[in-house]
């Protein structure tokens, strides 16, 4: 099976599209496809980690001049081109580069089916992952793995009948480290004694250095706190100008231990992005901050489920706000560990010697065409 995958990385769209990405990759790899992945080099990239996990990349070109365009909207801001120059680029790269595909997947907030239409002539299927669910597309499979009140209905009018959608925690993409792990964690007993504190690879509102200093100023010497970055965040040097003398408190840069260090924390601070579910999927207890919008529904519905503590929007949280709620959640181990149950029941535990459902469906899709 060939397969091309289309998603970009950068410090203002950050790494969770790139690495659910790079999850289903795996996956497909594992199973004997061919993948090649098509990403723009934006400021902050990750091509080169692309490369590094041995997949083949195509690099579309970055003109730094259209930073200036002040007439482009969030998300053509993610994409610096407009949706058909990208796709002639991503076009011309399939017809000289890569051949005849068997998927295209497109994992993008800048791109619809005016993107898509372009180029379904020159691929057998399309495969979209989303969860705005606030445009068209014309694909064969859409892929929603997050939690949502309306899940069943929000992508009625956006699709055709014909599309297969893959919706909810059921088709979470989970690394199998994470897998691994859930079937080996230690029953959680509500106290406190390492914090893990993650907000993305780039995490460009800073918000590491707000949990940094809310944890700072509680005195907090004898509790550890793992502290993970992207090699695209561009707060470096603050965050370790911070921690330089928190006891008990380390940096950890680009990790591949995720999993590990989620299954030794009693308590992790982080944003409301794919993490999310890694997370509970492990059910460590979490004060989540959002730092996109498209983390708002389901992270509250989530919050609603009582599967962690939603603090809601970054701006409208300060150092003392954070504090306070830390401060509060070592003062009611009872309700980290009713947290943590509740996180574990949101997210099916997945069998590794079973495929992922993911994979199963776009094999199901070829099998059924052939």
């Amino acid at each position: 099976m060939r397969i091309a995958i289309r998603v970009d990385s950068s410090t203002t769209i950050g790494t969770g599209h790139l690495m659910r990405c790079l999850t289903l990759a795996d996956y497909l790899r594992d199973k004997g496809a061919d993948v090649d992945f098509i990403s723009r080099e934006l400021p902050g990239n990750m091509c080169s980690y692309i490369e590094e996990q041995k997949y083949r990349l195509h690099r579309l070109p970055f003109d730094k001049e259209l930073l200036q365009n002040e007439y482009m909207d969030e998300y053509a801001r993610w994409l610096m081109v407009g949706q058909d120059t990208d796709a002639d680029q991503v076009l011309s790269i399939l017809l000289e580069n890569i051949g005849a595909i068997d998927w295209l997947i497109v994992d993008h907030y800048g791109l619809d089916y005016r993107w898509e239409r372009q180029l379904r002539a020159y691929v057998s299927r399309i495969m979209v992952i989303d969860d705005l669910a606030n445009r068209k597309h014309d694909c064969d499979l859409l892929l929603d793995q997050n939690l949502y009140e309306n899940l069943e209905s929000r992508y009625n009018n956006l699709v055709s009948s014909y599309c297969n959608k893959l919706l909810g925690l059921k088709y979470a993409l989970l690394r199998p480290e994470f897998i691994k792990a859930r079937n080996n964690v230690q029953r959680r007993n509500g106290n406190i004694n390492r914090i893990l504190i993650f907000f993305g690879g780039s995490d460009i509102t800073n918000e590491t250095a707000k949990a940094l200093k809310a944890i700072k100023s509680l005195g907090l010497s004898q509790t550890a706190v793992d502290v993970v970055i992207g090699n695209s965040n561009p707060h470096r040097n603050n965050i370790e100008s911070i921690i330089k003398d928190m006891a008990n408190t380390g940096v950890h840069c680009q990790v591949k231990n995720m999993a590990q260090l989620m299954a030794k924390a009693d308590l992790a601070i982080g944003g409301g992005g794919t993490t999310t579910w890694e997370r509970c999927y492990l059910g460590l207890p979490t004060i989540t901050i959002l730092i996109a919008e498209n983390q708002k529904a389901m992270i509250r519905a989530a919050g609603r489920q009582g599967s962690l503590w939603n603090m809601d929007w970054h701006s409208e949280v300060t150092v003392e706000m954070l504090a306070e709620k830390i401060k509060w959640v070592l003062g009611h181990p009872d309700d980290v560990l009713t947290v943590s149950e509740n996180a574990l029941r949101l997210m099916p535990q997945h069998d590794h010697s079973l495929e992922n459902n993911v994979v199963s469906a776009m094999l199901e899709e070829c099998h059924a065409r052939y």
